[in-house]
């Protein structure tokens, strides 16, 4: 990057011309968004507007970049979501809501999907590959050899819940609700969407779609400790 576009960027002037919302908006959604409990089921998220939160989670940052996770889109096939609504606890955001993401991560990380990876960065940034060896080989020495398979599994889904919060932040933005669901059986979710053997499994989900008239806690004030109680400055 040139030095003089880099001390553009790293000015103050520069990030406020690059804002989109103002402070205020983007506490007001915040404060709109909640976990929705009853989705109408008739209303649907506008194809454009759904483009735009598919890239929220192409776009979400991991850890080394190495993003190992899968998102399974459902927005049709009634059918296999009320297959899934008895191992949700009988959660009807997950048939209701005009979209389900299942977040699925990898079971476990391969010098494959590491070489796969830093094939990725040379091709999008047009360098030779062994500009990249030195990533390669941190990757490497610290999550496929430095961690077991389990130790792998709980690395990648904690980056999912990264992936999890950006999806319902850009949603609240783009006046979308949702609802983060931990509340399913992962097991079952797997069968049931032949995850089985993929290299990839369920840890955590999240409807998207717009809240139902009759949904009583959208109305209830928000409970949060207050800043005083959970930030502390040093």
């Amino acid at each position: 990057m040139p030095r003089a576009t880099l001390s553009r960027i790293q000015t103050p002037d520069f990030a406020r011309s690059m804002a989109t919302t103002s402070p205020e908006s983007l506490i007001q959604q915040l404060q709109w968004r909640y976990a929705t409990k009853q989705f109408d089921p008739q209303q649907k998220i506008a194809p454009e507007v759904w483009a735009a939160l598919e890239q929220s989670l192409v776009l979400t940052p991991s850890s080394y970049g190495m993003q190992p996770w899968k998102f399974i889109i459902l927005s049709g096939n009634a059918e296999l979501r009320e297959r899934l609504v008895p191992h949700s606890w009988g959660q009807r955001q997950v048939a209701d809501a005009s979209h389900f993401v299942v977040f699925t991560v990898r079971t476990e990380v391969t010098t494959s999907d590491v070489e796969t990876y830093v094939e990725r960065i040379a091709e999008v940034r047009q360098i030779d590959k062994s500009a990249v060896d030195p990533l390669k080989k941190m990757i490497e020495g610290g999550i496929v050899k430095g961690l077991s398979a389990s130790q792998q599994h709980d690395w990648a889904t904690r980056q999912a819940y990264i992936a999890l919060g950006n999806f319902m932040t850009s949603a609240a933005l783009l006046g979308v609700d949702t609802c983060p669901m931990e509340g399913i059986v992962p097991a079952k979710f797997d069968e049931i969407l032949g995850l089985k053997g993929s290299g990839y499994a369920t840890c955590v989900a999240c409807a998207a779609g717009f809240r139902a008239n009759t949904d009583k806690y959208a109305q209830l004030p928000k409970v949060r400790y207050s800043a005083q109680q959970v930030i502390e400055h040093r």
